[in-house]
């Protein structure tokens, strides 16, 4: 599966609910938040990346409130 930001969300949260249920032996917990935090690094890269991206479109980089309109 390739790694893109909706793959890794809802791997993200597979894990979480995994981490959550507290079934799993301690080596497989460690193993999942291990991935999970590699996850949300991957995640937070990726909205960093694209809120750069935004700002590089606007004319003058600067943000504004987004009002839903």
């Amino acid at each position: 599966m390739e790694m893109n930001f909706e793959n890794a969300l809802a791997r993200l949260e597979q894990v979480v609910r995994e981490l959550e249920g507290g079934k799993a032996p301690l080596d497989k917990m460690l193993s999942l938040f291990e991935e999970g935090k590699g996850l949300v690094a991957y995640c937070e890269k990726a909205l960093n990346d694209a809120e750069q991206r935004v700002l590089k479109v606007t004319s003058d980089g600067t943000t504004a409130p987004f009002d839903g309109n």
